[in-house]
């Protein structure tokens, strides 16, 4: 069984009411439409009388039943909300049926006891690992199964708090210092140069770090990514799937806020959503650019232009589990499959955009070969002028020490970050 998640909130200040607001608030996240985390941020908007605490009890509960709903319904028969709950309290984090009890109605105890009493099967490896059937068989067939379960275990967990130091505003032994004396713990990330890993989750847009741009939130899988593009200054380079811009910010900082560097989407909302973090960076070399879509006639003048192209491609997200939980019931094979041709397509028109010699980066945050390996595989493939480069050789060069061979495949368990792919790929310089 998983590791027990801590609590935010002491168990001594749970009430009857703050149970009812997690059963309620789980059973708006468990409808089927939307992300769980903006139908959670709904709820707060909705009851905003709830203190910081609160909220973060409600929070943590909720995300601890997405992470082990499969496992929890085993248990509660259903889908119920007040009783998946119980199970996770109970089952998982290991709360007392007696201290529980005296915050429920006498309904809720007499439900929370079935439930601490209620006596399951054997599990198949499907719900062991909490997900779904079709993405388990795929998992376990191309890692194994031990090697499947302990990643699908690994994603159980929450994720902890990476942040990414603005070379442009700080460096990470004066962030690491500040909050040392501020009695924040935190520790330097073990790959990335510029991460650092919060031990507890703060209110971090107060914090002066983050409102004088020198922090960022960022995965340190993330971060890497930005290195394996390794931009230099003066250069010219293309986000080309920008979103909001996390990965575009890091490698503004890597160019020493030199050169060009293009943020490209098709959202004018996430783009948006960039402003802001482009506002505290400090950077003046970034320019976002709104396209239609791949085939844009923007993209077309642009071609061959670019010494560096980062594809961070439009994916499943099963790499991020940790922190989207409800996203392994809201994917299906089908859903892959469209993915799939998606991401051939915009590939295959972001290299387009690479100069003879330059350097195409193709990116997700899947955990599936179908959306990495085999995209990569394939594209070689209809593409001859370009030849896969030696990740971890690249890595070494930006001071990362880090071989996961000629790819990058970061998995959770074995390195603690989000599920991550990368493949760097070199277009050849013309014969003379």
């Amino acid at each position: 069984m998983a590791k027990k998640p801590q609590q935010s909130t002491p168990k001594q200040d749970m009430s009857r009411n703050l149970i009812n607001h997690a059963t309620r608030a789980l059973e708006t996240t468990l409808s089927p439409s939307g992300a769980a985390d903006a139908k959670l941020s709904l709820y707060f908007r909705e009851n905003n009388d709830l203190g910081m605490n609160d909220r973060a009890f409600i929070a943590d509960a909720v995300y601890a039943v997405l992470r082990r709903k499969r496992y929890l319904m085993q248990i509660c028969g259903n889908e119920d909300p007040f009783g998946l709950l119980m199970a996770s309290l109970l089952r998982v984090q290991g709360l007392g049926l007696r201290e529980l009890s005296v915050q429920l109605s006498p309904a809720q105890a007499a439900r929370a006891q079935e439930i601490k009493a209620a006596i399951i099967g054997e599990l198949t490896p499907a719900v062991q690992a909490d997900l779904p059937d079709w993405l388990w068989n795929s998992l376990a067939k191309q890692y194994g199964e031990e090697q499947a379960l302990a990643l699908a275990r690994s994603l159980q967990q929450p994720a902890p708090l990476d942040l990414r130091v603005n070379r442009l505003n700080g460096q990470r032994e004066a962030v690491l210092a500040l909050f040392e004396k501020e009695g924040i713990a935190a520790e330097a990330t073990p790959y990335s140069p510029d991460g650092v890993r919060l031990k507890n989750k703060i209110a971090l847009n107060k914090h002066v770090l983050f409102t004088k741009g020198v922090v960022e939130v960022q995965d340190e899988g993330s971060q890497l990514l930005a290195l394996l593009v390794a931009p230099r200054r003066s250069e010219m380079v293309a986000d080309f799937c920008a979103g909001a811009g996390g990965k575009t910010l890091a490698l503004g900082a890597l160019m020493a806020n030199t050169g060009r560097l293009y943020a490209f989407d098709v959202s004018e909302r996430r783009l948006g959503n960039l402003k802001p973090r482009l506002a505290r960076s400090g950077l003046s070399n970034i320019h976002p650019q709104l396209i239609a879509n791949e085939r844009d006639q923007k993209l077309k003048r642009l071609a061959s232009k670019f010494d560096r192209v980062l594809v961070d491609a439009p994916c499943s997200g099963l790499g991020t589990l940790r922190r989207n939980p409800d996203l392994r019931w809201k994917q299906s094979p089908r859903d892959i499959s469209e993915l799939v041709a998606k991401q051939t397509n915009i590939l295959a028109a972001a290299a387009k955009l690479v100069k003879a010699g330059g350097r195409l980066v193709y990116a997700t945050c899947s955990l599936l070969k179908e959306e990495n390996q085999e995209i990569v595989d394939a594209f070689l493939v209809a593409h001859p002028d370009f030849t896969m480069l030696n990740a971890a050789e690249i890595l070494a060069q930006q001071h990362v020490t880090l071989d996961t061979g000629e790819t990058l495949t970061l998995l959770p368990q074995t390195h603690g970050t989000d599920g991550f792919f990368a493949a760097a790929l070199q277009r050849a310089k013309p014969e003379l």
